[in-house]
């Protein structure tokens, strides 16, 4: 098994591309902290890693709070006496076109996907630091990100600015062994795609020369792979697990 030993925190884990990668990284073998803003969200997918044999704890986490964040990386440690892997996974949107946008909605977009990936990041690199193996982080951005897309300035702000963050973490921490690298999913069936109208699914199927949209088995297949020794020389780096889309 790929994580054997391990231990991980994936946020957001309660739900979607998140519960995912819990489950992927529990069948590999690592000890994973499901966290999210509902206990119920991140006790069901603890139970259902339980169920299989593994190890998870479910935490409640506000990833745009400074004190949350660290209480989580405290409590993973407490709990497994180490922290070896973070996703940052948590996000959010909340579309519109530029003309039509509004401060809130930019302001709630970039706490979430910017701030929360810099707040769990930092106190994941924090014990990562005084670990003798180091420790990988792993970071949600988007095809989005590097694309742009109609109606989401905010959203497509926070994944390039993921980018940003990742390749500097990358160069700021290779030396303490901690490696650094972005996934850019493309369109993955998730609550976020159930949103969207079924004529842009159909559009954006046909935009993907795999004229399919993705799942989230597929992203957190890459998640397991990035977090293990098998990519011990990956860092600073974006994947983009999109079926071929390029805008």
């Amino acid at each position: 098994m790929k994580l054997q030993g391990k231990v991980a925190i994936v946020t957001g884990g309660g739900g979607g591309i998140g519960k995912a990668t819990c489950l992927k990284f529990a069948q590999e073998g690592a000890k994973v902290v499901v966290a999210g803003l509902t206990q119920e969200s991140v006790d069901g997918v603890a139970a259902d890693i339980q169920k299989l044999g593994g190890e998870a704890l479910g935490l409640i986490v506000d990833v745009v709070d400074a004190a949350s964040v660290a209480k989580m990386v405290e409590d993973t440690v407490k709990a497994f006496g180490k922290l070896d892997i973070i996703v940052n996974n948590a996000g959010i949107t909340d579309d519109s076109q530029l003309l039509k946008m509004t401060e809130d909605q930019w302001d709630k977009v970039i706490a979430v996907n910017l701030k929360g990936v810099f707040l769990c990041g930092q106190a994941a690199a924090k014990v990562m630091a005084t670990q003798e193996s180091g420790g990988v982080i792993l970071s949600t951005s988007s095809v989005v990100g590097i694309y742009g897309n109609f109606g989401q300035t905010n959203y497509a702000a926070t994944k390039w600015g993921v980018i940003g963050m990742t390749k500097t973490w990358a160069k700021e921490l290779g030396r303490k062994k901690i490696r650094a690298v972005a996934v850019a999913p493309g369109f993955i069936v998730t609550p976020m795609t159930d949103k969207m109208p079924e004529k842009v699914i159909e559009m954006t199927k046909e935009k993907t020369p795999l004229r399919t949209l993705g799942q989230p088995e597929d992203i957190a297949n890459a998640f397991a792979f990035l977090a293990s020794d098998e990519a011990s020389f990956i860092t600073g780096t974006v994947l983009s697990v999109d079926g071929g889309i390029v805008s």
